[in-house]
């Protein structure tokens, strides 16, 4: 069902540890069964009564992670869409989610994107992952998803470096996996995306957090939950795509 109509009927306030999601990014992607050509003041109308939603349920150390992207001839969309947002919540993180990285100097050259057909735009490599709290104050687990040190030396050199382990920072490089055919669905996001917010918010091993992604698509929120044993509850509008996560989630 609609996620608005869901989360009213269904959810009890502060019942959600973390939310992970990516809805629509109104930019004409061709869904199976929504229009994503809405004018630009009716969707942000809407994101705003989906985040005053989410704000409800949401319990009050909880963390929601919300990923758009834009065109790049508009830039400044998902700057506008999470603004909207900060009407209810918290801005505590913004995290760039790169999806290529092109450094030939280094001998690196990798990732995907979406070529843009434009003498004028480069090639939008990144999208935004925005992190927001109800009050900005939320505690993370960083070094849970971290990255090991380049110089060995801090180990041991710093007081807080103790392990070969530091915080990963704020731009996570995670590829799309090469796409040889027509997508299942047009927009998903890549596993690791959800399993890393997860982590980062922290896992508690004596109570398993419960997840909510209000466009869950083809499931790829919920595959993460269960991969770390957590509690999800997803909502979705077409058949097809629920059909095909549980399909997923049968398989795991």
């Amino acid at each position: 069902m609609d996620c608005i109509q869901g989360m009213k009927e269904i959810l009890p306030s502060n019942s959600i540890d973390v939310i992970v999601t990516s809805p629509p990014y109104n930019i004409g992607i061709d869904y199976n069964s929504y229009n994503d050509k809405k004018p630009f003041n009716e969707y942000l109308d809407w994101i705003g009564e989906v985040s005053k939603e989410c704000f409800r349920v949401l319990k009050e150390n909880g963390s929601f992670f919300f990923n758009i992207g834009d065109k790049p001839s508009d830039e400044l969309r998902s700057l506008t869409v999470a603004q909207k947002i900060t009407e209810q919540f918290k801005l505590q993180n913004t995290i760039h989610w790169v999806k290529s990285i092109a450094a030939p100097e280094k001998d690196v050259n990798i990732g995907h994107y979406k070529p843009v057909n434009s003498s004028r735009f480069l090639n939008n490599s990144h999208e935004y992952l925005f992190h927001f709290s109800k009050k900005g104050d939320v505690e993370l687990d960083k070094l849970s998803i971290g990255v090991p040190y380049a110089d060995k030396s801090n180990i041991g050199r710093w007081k807080h470096a103790k392990q070969d382990i530091r915080g990963r920072g704020n731009q996570w490089f995670i590829p799309y996996e090469t796409v040889h055919q027509k997508k299942i669905h047009p927009a998903m996001f890549p596993i690791q995306l959800p399993e890393m917010c997860i982590k980062l918010h922290g896992l508690d091993k004596n109570s398993p957090l419960t997840i909510l992604d209000p466009f869950m698509g083809v499931g790829t929120t919920a595959i993460a939950a269960k991969k770390l044993d957590c509690y999800f509850v997803g909502f979705e509008i077409d058949d097809k795509y629920i059909a095909i996560a549980n399909e997923y989630l049968n398989q795991l």
